[in-house]
């Protein structure tokens, strides 16, 4: 019988290395910016918000039909998505006549939605070469 096991193994004992707490903790962002950082993965976690965003990523800008036929949901759902994108600072629009046409915030959500693809298909990789 093996004694190897895939899981961490834990301390035996509780030392508390206070110089590196103190350093650690002082690099760790404030309360705001966590809270922050937490609506915005938040935001991506949901699938239809993730599928506006990639097409937007996509086409530059679309207006909320436009992201109601490519996504396949209702244009009050986009809608309603694309508010919370907008809060959370992931998405923003400009007026085109009586069109809204929307876009990605920023080049920070190009590059959060990136990575993320790119993990996601490295993940997918290695699960499928087991």
């Amino acid at each position: 019988m093996s004694t190897h096991s895939h899981e961490p193994a834990e301390c035996d004992v509780f030392v508390v290395d206070q110089a590196a707490v103190d350093r650690v903790a002082a690099s760790l962002p404030d309360d705001a910016t966590s809270r922050a950082v937490a609506a915005i993965f938040d935001a991506l976690a949901d699938p239809t918000r993730l599928r506006i965003l990639q097409a937007l990523l996509a086409a530059g800008e679309l207006c909320v039909c436009d992201l109601a036929a490519v996504t396949g949901v209702s244009s009050s759902a986009v809608s309603h998505q694309l508010r919370l994108l907008r809060d959370r600072g992931l998405a923003t629009f400009s007026r085109d006549g009586k069109r809204a046409v929307y876009r990605l915030a920023d080049a920070h959500v190009s590059t959060l939605l990136a990575q993320g693809l790119d993990h996601a298909a490295e993940m997918r990789g290695s699960a499928s070469g087991k």
